[in-house]
């Protein structure tokens, strides 16, 4: 069983298309979206929970879905379902929403041997005004575990997944010490780790490359790095627990971050299910193992 780009489409198109924008401030809209992952996970069989938590009197919820045994060192999968400002947020961030959702079709489809739990967590509060702050829907989470003393194997993230070009000069670099590292043809995924913890980031990699038809890059990079730290996997890092991103390298490509024009017609939804493909696989053998 392999990611069916139809339903990828299917899921952004139906997070881009919510009016008002699906941002900190339009809370109906906020909860359609989690409501639409919370059915979806819950066509599964899988265990699925909300996890509540208020800022500044507002209501906000994480959606959780539940693999393999209840009990046991985790695997965490995660993305954050909120947009920044009053964009459609394709890539930024329902391309990764439909990665998530996509893992948990796999799982439930596969039905694989797990060793371990795995449990898939859908955020608010990823954009401004809360980015970096213990508002952050994956801090909440985060932070119970750790308070729970729950022990964490993994934390992968998927943040922005759905772009890809093949012109030369595509990916764009904030340095040439980078640029030397990586191909200038946007058309890689990256998993993003930090430093001392290269052995788990090329193991996610491989694990990757192995049943992915696109080129998986990798970097390790200081956790004091902004560019370390662009997304919820941050949080993760704060309590000890190993973490890493999955990206397609956002602004440095993308020319249409944090715009209206990120728009469902410019996804590779081709190449948006092989990163899907691979990061399931990684999953897997993490959870197995």
């Amino acid at each position: 069983m392999r990611a069916d780009q139809d339903r990828l489409y299917a899921d952004v198109q139906f997070l881009t298309e919510l009016q008002p924008a699906r941002n900190y401030r339009n809370l109906t809209s906020l909860n359609q979206a989690a409501d639409y992952i919370k059915a979806e996970f819950s066509k599964l069989g899988c265990r699925v929970t909300e996890q509540a938590f208020t800022v500044d009197g507002r209501r906000y919820r994480n959606i959780i879905a539940c693999f393999g045994p209840a009990e046991g060192e985790r695997v965490v999968v995660g993305a954050h379902y909120d947009v920044c400002g009053d964009t459609p947020g394709a890539d930024d961030n329902a391309s990764a929403v439909a990665g998530l959702l996509e893992t948990a079709r796999l799982l439930h489809a596969q039905a694989p041997q797990l060793r371990r739990p795995v449990e898939l967590v859908a955020y608010p509060n990823e954009e401004p005004p809360f980015f970096a702050t213990d508002d952050m829907g994956s801090f909440v989470h985060a932070q119970a575990l750790h308070e729970a003393k729950v022990p964490v194997r993994a934390m992968l993230c998927y943040e922005m997944i759905g772009y890809f070009r093949d012109e030369p000069g595509s990916q764009r670099f904030p340095n040439e010490a980078l640029a030397s590292l990586f191909p200038n043809v946007g058309n890689f995924i990256v998993v993003v780790g930090r430093a001392g913890e290269e052995d788990f980031t090329r193991r996610v990699q491989q694990l990757m490359q192995d049943s992915a038809a696109i080129d998986v890059q990798r970097i390790n990079l200081p956790d004091s790095l902004a560019l370390a730290r662009l997304s919820d996997h941050r949080n993760y890092w704060r309590f000890g627990f190993p973490a890493l991103m999955i990206n397609d390298t956002s602004f440095l490509r993308n020319p249409n971050y944090h715009l209206e024009s990120d728009t469902i017609d410019t996804l590779d939804f081709r190449r948006m299910a092989e990163v899907v493909n691979g990061a399931v696989a990684a999953v897997v053998a993490l959870a197995t193992e």
